[in-house]
């Protein structure tokens, strides 16, 4: 069982939450002040931030030597003495997985529906006009399981904003409770996955990236992973997720700071300068083309060349 520790806030997180137009919107945070704060200030500038509920749930410390940086991160976060916000302050350490599956199946079971940042991700001003234009948009369609924030850093050329793809994201997202009760953390489908060669092909997104090496260290007790456990749900219900043509996030975690993010000279953390909101969607379906664009891109991004290519970047940097 886990316990809620101290909240401090101006909402009751009873209260029930009437907008229609604005989820919920929860940040995970833990003992980085600087990538916090660059978070914090990015999210404000969203002319929808001040019309949303904002919880920010800040994990305990997991060794003495945490206590004084996560006090400095929740000591920031109140400095902003934010109207909205709910402070969820954890008097003991849950991981970044835990943190994220307990805070977001709470907050879909009460609102129905939530937006997840991170404290590594850096949003654009129209970030939040489009999670929430895409939440209501695809409200009622069980195959659309997941809005992703995030775009890889390769040019698309169509007649959208957005596209399909039939993977999911974790840098700055938005689901709905009806899609995350299917969510299975125990990995129920993991044997079928493993016995079956086309599906993994499947799986690691037609061989690009090694998604189902990362299921095998979850599996293993490795790595904690609420991500990869997600991607599997999604998958294996042959759910879609919705990505903007241009990034709407960046991710600062490239620093060595991050949980799973090692130190990296890779580009894809960067911002795209949208310059106006997303309002041309797509119907709900995996265009072929798109799909091959972004599968060619991970196959460049992922080849042995490339990866020593970052490796020794980051080594030198």
């Amino acid at each position: 069982m886990i316990a809620i520790d101290v909240f401090r806030n101006s909402l009751s997180l009873t209260t029930m939450y009437n907008s229609e137009n604005h989820a919920p919107i929860a940040l995970f945070v833990y003992k980085r002040p600087d990538h916090t704060r660059k978070a914090l200030d990015a999210l404000i500038k969203n002319p929808e931030f001040s019309e949303s509920k904002f919880f920010v749930y800040c994990d305990g410390p997991r060794h003495d030597t945490d206590i004084s940086l996560v006090q400095a991160v929740r000591d920031l976060v109140r400095s902003y003495s934010l109207p909205n916000i709910v402070q969820v302050e954890r008097d003991r350490n849950l991981g970044l997985a835990n943190s994220i599956i307990t805070g977001v199946t709470e907050l879909c079971d009460k609102y129905g529906k939530v937006i997840v940042l991170e404290d590594d991700l850096v949003v654009s001003p129209f970030f939040l006009n489009y999670m929430n234009s895409a939440l209501q948009r695809y409200e009622a369609d069980d195959q659309v399981m997941q809005i992703s924030g995030h775009m890889f850093p390769l040019k698309l050329e169509t007649d959208t904003d957005a596209i399909f793809l039939p993977f999911t994201t974790s840098w700055g997202w938005a689901t709905w409770g009806r899609a995350w009760k299917i969510f299975d953390p125990n990995m129920h489908g993991f044997d079928r996955l493993k016995a079956d060669k086309s599906l993994r092909f499947r799986f690691n997104i037609n061989g690009t990236y090694q998604y189902f090496g990362m299921l095998q260290k979850q599996a293993n007790g490795e790595i904690d992973s609420w991500a990869i456990r997600w991607y599997l749900s999604v998958f294996l219900q042959n759910g879609i997720t919705l990505y903007p043509t241009k990034s709407l996030v960046g991710n600062t975690g490239f620093d060595g700071s991050g949980t799973h993010c090692s130190k990296s000279v890779n580009k894809a953390d960067q911002l795209s300068g949208i310059v106006k909101p997303i309002t041309d969607f797509p119907a709900s379906k995996v265009e072929p083309r798109c799909f091959n664009l972004v599968t060619c891109f991970l196959a460049r991004e992922n080849s042995f060349v490339n990866r020593l290519t970052r490796r020794l970047g980051a080594i030198f940097t």
